[in-house]
């Protein structure tokens, strides 16, 4: 069962990244910050490299999250907080918040954005990947 649903989620990570990809892809570290995309609130420093789980990650998250969160998770004005943000260390929020946040949705505590609805179609293992990639990001802009 897990096999399928993993097959299902690369197929569909697959697809959905077909038509999402950008048409270039940085080849060394670069600043996406908000001077490049005015609704981005965090300045986020791309790793030049990820890992192959993060690589996973990164595509369901761009599926999944990216639509609020922000591209490489640097949060949009007035729809949803950087991820990249020391609030989100693992020593504040484990990874364990990130699976119940999407499971199960969260109250508004930290920032002024309104509550968050849980993700629809979304998978322990998928939330896993992307947590990999979030936390790669940050390690990356100096949150441990």
């Amino acid at each position: 069962m897990k096999i399928i649903s993993m097959t299902a989620l690369v197929a569909l990570v697959a697809v959905a990244g077909y038509f999402l990809w950008p048409s270039a892809e940085p080849t060394n570290q670069s600043d996406q910050s908000a001077e490049t995309n005015n609704m981005a609130l965090a300045k986020v420093i791309v790793p030049e490299t990820l890992s192959d789980t993060s690589r996973l990650g990164k595509q369901a998250f761009d599926v999944k999250c990216a639509s609020c969160h922000g591209e490489n998770a640097a949060g949009q004005k007035d729809i949803a907080p950087p991820l990249i943000h020391k609030i989100y260390e693992p020593n504040h929020h484990g990874d364990e918040a990130f699976q119940r946040a999407a499971a199960e949705g969260v109250r508004a505590h930290h920032w002024p954005f309104g509550n968050m609805p849980p993700v629809e179609g979304i998978t322990r293992g998928d939330v896993k990947m992307i947590v990999a990639y979030i936390r790669e990001l940050q390690r990356a802009n100096g949150i441990k």
